[in-house]
């Protein structure tokens, strides 16, 4: 399986580094298997650290060897689930299982707008989780602990605009 993950510069060694900031899935090694959402995600990151350059990285991982030696979380679909599990992780209120792989959709500029209505009281659960089934959602795959950054492999990288 080919990953991508986009930033500022070239990332041979990826880390699990502290968030700045509450993600979805919590802390880890963020990437996708959209090469577009990996781009777009790159030059932003250039946008706002104003260095480097927008840089599309370049994994593979075997997955067929990687997911049976690992805890994997996945979720092929907002649901509630999902919502709990991103809400939570948001909130740094994330107390549950750890898994060395977590994989699902990963919300973009509209979806993030959907669910701070959701978090604020403004919609229900039930009219969120529909609002998100209409919304083009990307994947994300977070590689969550050093045993699964164990199974990544750099291929590549490419400066992109």
């Amino acid at each position: 399986m080919i990953v991508y993950h986009g930033s500022n510069v070239e990332v041979h060694n990826p880390q699990i580094l502290t968030p700045n900031r509450a993600l979805d899935f919590g802390a880890g090694f963020y990437t996708t298997l959209n090469r577009d959402q990996a781009t777009d995600f790159a030059n932003k990151v250039f946008l706002r650290r104003g260095t480097g350059n927008p840089v599309l990285n370049i994994y593979e991982i075997d997955e067929q060897m990687a997911f049976p030696l690992c805890s994997v979380l996945r979720f092929d679909a907002p649901n509630d689930a999902w919502l709990d599990f991103v809400c939570d992780n948001r909130d740094g209120t994330y107390y549950g299982p750890q898994y060395d792989f977590k994989f699902g959709p990963v919300a973009n500029d509209d979806v993030y707008r959907t669910l701070a209505l959701y978090r604020g009281g403004q919609l229900s659960r039930e009219d969120t989780l529909k609002q998100l089934k209409i919304k083009t959602l990307y994947n994300q795959l977070v590689f969550a602990t050093a045993k699964a950054l164990s199974f990544i492999r750099f291929k590549d990288s490419e400066v992109v605009l």
